[in-house]
This record gives structure tokens, sequence and C-alpha cells, in this order.
């Protein structure tokens, strides 16, 4: 396990900016999803609690993160699946490090209280896990990639899905007062609401920005341009990134450096959240792309 996570810089389209490689950390347990879970694994443990039940979809970079982080601490592990069965290899990795799988269909996956009641309300053992970790715990894992910050930054960058990375970000900047700016790029289409997920954690949202403009079709979607980029990306820079969260904001901070709506010469930091086993359930889109 690699912490701090490292810091590096790099140079793309003449453009130089720094990446906090939180991918780095673990494998598996990558990015903000080992920030997330931290606190979430001792507030369980801390309750006696050795059964982990949570939620996603099935390409989900959390099921597999969970599922992992579960079989390192000697738990058992439980996911609800939105949607039909299907067999992928996310999923398979989730069933080798042992989660056991309950496809349910999307209607019902909308009430996530009642389906943990329904099938583990009576379980003293089991620990119910939000989708992507959202809860307090996660955003206080995520303050901390802030005190691990030996420099100032104009600018962090950071995907958004919950919002739960954004507000711990945000957390960590006004706790330690810093001028930095923090911009956010919802990878959701009408990403708007991620300012209000922010809210339930942090109050302060004056040097939050929001990018709405870069979810490319909606969550998991994406575009011949955007498959062109990461291409072009992880060409140049020897960095990978994913199309279903880093792609979209590594492609939003060279656009708005290209259109001077940021300077070029600004101290930018982009957080990168790891989730590169996404690019599994889109390979065949990159096979496309010359």
């Amino acid at each position: 396990m690699q912490l701090p996570s490292p810091l590096h810089q790099i140079l793309y389209n003449s453009a130089s900016f720094f990446i906090k490689r939180d991918d780095l950390i673990d494998p598996f347990v990558s990015g903000n999803k080992w920030r997330k879970l931290k606190y979430i694994l001792l507030d369980a443990a801390a309750k006696n609690k050795n059964h982990l039940v949570t939620f996603g979809g099935a390409y989900s970079n959390h099921l597999l993160a969970a599922a992992a982080a579960a079989a390192k601490h000697h738990l058992q592990v439980t996911a609800f699946v939105r949607g039909e069965e299907v067999n992928n290899p996310m999923l398979s990795l989730c069933k080798i490090f042992g989660m056991q799988l309950y496809f349910v269909d999307r209607e019902s996956y909308k009430n996530k209280p009642r389906l943990y009641e329904l099938h583990f309300g009576s379980n003293k053992a089991a620990y119910f896990i939000d989708e992507g970790g959202a809860s307090e715990e996660a955003t206080i894992g995520c303050t901390e990639i802030i005190d691990e910050l030996t420099e100032q930054f104009d600018y962090i960058f950071c995907a958004a899905g919950t919002g739960t990375t954004a507000a711990g970000l945000l957390k960590g900047i006004n706790q330690l007062a810093l001028a930095t700016q923090l911009h956010i790029v919802p990878v959701l289409k009408g990403g708007d609401f991620i300012k209000d997920e922010i809210f339930k954690y942090e109050k302060n949202l004056t040097k939050l920005h929001l990018h709405t403009d870069y979810h490319f079709g909606g969550y998991a979607k994406t575009t011949p341009e955007l498959i062109s980029f990461i291409k072009d990306f992880t060409s140049k820079t020897g960095v990978l990134i994913d199309p279903v969260y880093t792609g979209k904001m590594f492609y939003a901070i060279n656009d708005l450096i290209e259109s001077k709506q940021i300077s070029k010469d600004a101290k930018i930091l982009a957080i990168h959240t790891g989730g590169l086993f996404g690019i599994l359930g889109m390979i065949d889109e990159f096979s496309k792309i010359s």
C-alpha cells in the first residue's frame, strides 16, 4: 500500500500540472475508494460488525473495492447489484474476493434501506454501506487528501459521482483556510445536484466550482471524442485514466486551459481517483477508435 500517495508532475499539450496518484494506493481498493472505506471499516470494527452489506451497479468500482477490502480484513461482504443478473469481469473479480451478489430490479434498488432491512435487518453482524460508500466517515477519509499535500495549489480538480469525495476535499480546504479553489467535474448528466450532496457534509461552498458540461451523455456514457482523448493522454503521459471518471476530468482540465478559462500557468492539481477497472466495461469502444 502506497501512502501518502505520490504527486507526479506531467506535461500534456504544452500545459504542466500535477496529479495526486491515489490510483497507486492499492491495485483493487484504489483511489477515493480506499479513502472512503478507511473510516467506514474502522466504524464497523468499533461496532463489532463483521458482515459488510453494500450497493452498486454491474461495473461498480466501489463493489470491487469493498470486496477486496473485506477479504483483506477477514470480513463477510454482500452486495445488492442494480439491474438484471449479468456476468462480467468486474463482478467475477468481486466473486473471487468472496462477495455474495444479489441482483435486484431497478425500482426496488431505489430504496436501499428497505432492501437492507428486508434481508439483513435481523442480522446483528451486518453493517450498511451506502452506494459508493457515501457517508460522513467517507468524507473524513477524503479530507486527508488535503492533509497530505506539502504545497499549495491554485486549483484542485476532481471527478464526482455522489459528491462524497468532493465534500471531503472542500472540507479539507476550508479547515486549513487555503486559498485553493476546488473544481468538480460531475460525471452524471444534470450534475448540479452534486452541490446539494456536498452541502450535506460541508456548508461553506464559496471555493466550490462545478463544471457540468463534461458528462459525455451521462454516467458510464462515452463518445469517440472522449475515447480518443483518453488514448492520446495515456500514450503521451503514461498515466492510465478511465472513461467513467478520470477521463472526463482530464478532458475538462485540457479544455478549460485551451479555451483560456483557466491559465495554463496556474498551479493545478488533479486527483486521480483510481477506478481503472471501469475500462473493462468499455474495452470494445477503445478497439473501435484508432
